[in-house]
């Protein structure tokens, strides 16, 4: 079954209510430090008054916090070219397909993915702060500029739409669409829009399509607390897929493989 954009009214105030704490919870987390300890000067100079302690000792013992090393790394790059991102994303196709539709369910597809999501987790890759094997060695020989015209190709693809599971689609829909906040868990429309096509300015990847597997294995992944970088949005995953039990993940996986909007069947059949 696919799901397209129709008219519905979902009750998903509490459930946005609920992923802004999230993600301010996490964002906090993220950005709080417990105080330093005093050293053995600080100890000293208390004790003896009269021998103050040296000035380098103060500043320090409370360091000033550092932004993540890789927070600003696309400030030094251009938009990606699509065009000669095509050439650089040909290793890609293996396992992702040629314009993005993998057909290989474990490989997720990169068709229509926001550029910034997929140039930003390409560089977690380079980094080793998203571990897999295969992908640090593709990654690593790219450039930040290479990655962003890897993105801005497969961005300007489209997803071959999927199909869900009907016993599992009253199950997934409920919970994409409103959460269960009495569980801890937001509406995944929140973050990642009714239609499963995300938020590039904050990151929040496009789902629509997605290979059930491969949304199930990352659910599972995220749930273990299995995080994809330093920053602060990236706690969000898995702070929220900690409450969901194996049935929810499998319902909601099937469920955004068989979602997509009105048009998206009709220009993806297109040549």
């Amino acid at each position: 079954m696919s799901f397209r954009l129709a008219d519905c009214r979902p009750a998903v105030v509490n459930a946005v209510a609920l992923v802004v704490a999230l993600c301010a919870g996490a964002a906090f987390a993220q950005n709080t430090k417990a105080p330093a300890a005093p050293n053995a000067a600080s100890a000293t100079s208390t004790a003896k008054p009269a021998a103050p302690a040296p000035a380098a000792s103060a500043p320090a013992a409370v360091a000033p916090a550092a932004a993540p090393h890789n927070s600003n790394w696309m400030v030094s790059t251009k938009p990606g070219d699509a065009t000669a991102g095509q050439g650089k994303a040909a290793a890609c196709g293996a396992c992702h397909g040629m314009d993005g539709n993998s057909s290989d369910p474990q490989s997720p597809k990169l068709a229509g993915q926001h550029e910034m999501y997929i140039a930003h987790q390409l560089h977690n890759f380079k980094l080793g702060e998203r571990q897999n094997a295969i992908m640090l060695g593709m990654s690593t020989p790219l450039s930040d500029q290479d990655m962003r015209d890897v993105g801005a190709y497969f961005a300007s693809k489209q997803p071959l739409p999927g199909v869900a599971d009907q016993a599992l689609v009253e199950h997934g829909q409920k919970l994409y669409r409103e959460g269960d906040p009495a569980r801890g868990i937001p509406a995944c429309m929140a973050c990642h829009g009714i239609d499963g096509r995300g938020n590039p300015g904050a990151m929040y990847p496009q789902l629509t399509s997605q290979h059930a597997q491969y949304i199930e294995a990352k659910l599972k992944d995220f749930h273990n607390g299995t995080t994809w970088g330093p920053e602060a949005h990236a706690q969000i995953m898995p702070t929220v897929a900690k409450n969901l039990d194996p049935q929810d993940i499998a319902a909601l996986a099937s469920y955004i493989e068989g979602l997509h909007v009105a048009d998206q069947g009709a220009a993806a059949a297109s040549p």
